[in-house]
């Protein structure tokens, strides 16, 4: 992991707004503005897929960024890239590290299957991922696989994916600079059934500044 912190003063922000636990929010983020996002409370995932705001068919391919980065991790310097093939976003600064784009994003379906029929009426990400993109022209079949920013997922010996305790503390955030206009949608993950939020999910902060004239 890289991490590396910002000299942005919230102050100056164009956009600041507390997103409660459990819940979604989508914004336009406009080529070169800035997004910060902050785990307000520590160890809380914070599920967040981008679509081109002029073609939202092209979208944040984990995949492709992967592949581009030759890393298993998102982290400060890593160039988010399109199902195209184009550079949407750059993580430009990170306090907390080794953010997962392989685990994806829980849904009623998978927490029936990992813990059981009584959780199939629990909220999960993708009915918030449904709401987010509701607004934008968007359905439940244009979610792709995401980013799950303070998640921690780590590669067992075996190659398993595991999902373990998170290790972002209160106050940690990532920045991330858009290179060009995007729809970006969260779901603030809302699970308790396994340790990603510490079985507490809570409120995250949303800070947006423009770039450089």
């Amino acid at each position: 992991m890289t991490l590396s912190t910002s000299t942005l003063d919230p102050a100056k922000a164009v956009y600041d707004q507390s997103v409660p636990a459990r819940a979604p929010w989508s914004h336009l983020i406009k080529k070169g503005q800035i997004l910060r996002i902050v785990d307000a409370k520590g160890q809380q995932a914070v599920d967040t897929l981008f679509y081109s705001a002029e073609k939202p068919e092209e979208r944040y391919s984990a995949q492709d960024t992967l592949a581009e980065q030759g890393s298993a991790y998102v982290t400060t310097g890593t160039r988010l890239i399109s199902n195209a093939g184009n550079l949407m976003a750059t993580v430009i600064a990170d306090t907390s590290g080794d953010h997962d784009t392989s685990a994806g994003a829980c849904s009623c379906e998978a927490n029936t299957v990992r813990f059981g029929h009584q959780t199939k009426y629990m909220h999960a990400c993708r009915e918030n991922f449904v709401v987010a993109l509701a607004g934008h022209a968007m359905s439940k079949r244009d979610i792709v696989s995401n980013i799950n920013f303070f998640m921690n997922v780590p590669v067992l010996p075996n190659g398993e994916l595991a999902i373990v305790d998170g290790m972002s503390k209160l106050g940690d955030y990532v920045e991330i600079r858009a290179e060009m206009d995007v729809i970006c949608a969260i779901s603030n993950c809302p699970q308790v059934n396994n340790p990603c939020n510490g079985f507490n999910p809570t409120p995250i902060q949303i800070l947006i500044w423009d770039g450089p004239a």
